[in-house]
């Protein structure tokens, strides 16, 4: 059983990884949209932001409660 809660524990590292790369394109995106006053830039980079956010919320507190099933 020690193996499914290390490959949980692995499954939600790279799921928050993955979040937060996200985020950090999002952020990127909404700063280049006020740079060049882009409102398409800044919407798709709003949704990218708070995308990435929902899946690092994700990777936190849902995979986490999959160790329940296993243990």
């Amino acid at each position: 059983m020690a193996f499914f809660g290390q490959a949980i524990d692995t499954l939600s590292l790279l799921v928050i990884a993955m979040g937060s790369g996200l985020g950090v394109w999002g952020a990127i995106n909404l700063l280049e949209g006020y740079g060049a006053d882009n409102p398409g830039s800044k919407n798709q980079g709003i949704k990218q932001l708070m995308s990435g956010g929902g899946i690092i919320v994700i990777g936190m507190k849902l995979i986490p409660l999959l160790s329940g099933l296993f243990g």
